[in-house]
């Protein structure tokens, strides 16, 4: 069974920082991209990064670029977003997900955890 577990979340004031974790089970995590989306009330849900599956590759929002910091450790099968500089904006539920290499989209997705910035 496919699991992606988020940790990490909570209320934070702006200018602070928080670092999200998705600790993945169940798949090959080498094989996978990984990523982390998020979705604000009455928002569509958006990307916010994605690392290669041995961390070669890596992108992020033009939103977040230069604050935020996604990263993987795949001995632990967990991916990280290390978020500095918040802004009220990202306030939002933040999903990690997995693409297997040659698919084209995200099949497994976490069930999210909970990012409030307060200005």
């Amino acid at each position: 069974q496919v699991q992606l577990v988020e940790s990490g979340g909570g209320l934070v004031q702006a200018g602070g920082s928080l670092r999200l974790a998705c600790a993945v089970s169940g798949l090959t995590f080498s094989m996978h991209a990984m990523a982390w989306f998020r979705q604000a009330p009455g928002k569509e849900r958006e990307f916010v990064a994605r690392i290669s599956r041995i961390g070669g590759t890596i992108s992020y929002a033009d939103s977040v670029k230069g604050r935020f910091t996604i990263s993987r450790d795949n001995a632990k099968t967990t991916v990280y977003l290390q978020m500095d500089s918040l802004k009220s904006e990202d306030t939002a539920t933040y999903y990690c997900a997995a693409q297997r290499v040659g698919a084209q989209g995200y099949a497994c997705w976490g069930q999210g955890t909970q990012v409030t910035v307060s200005s």
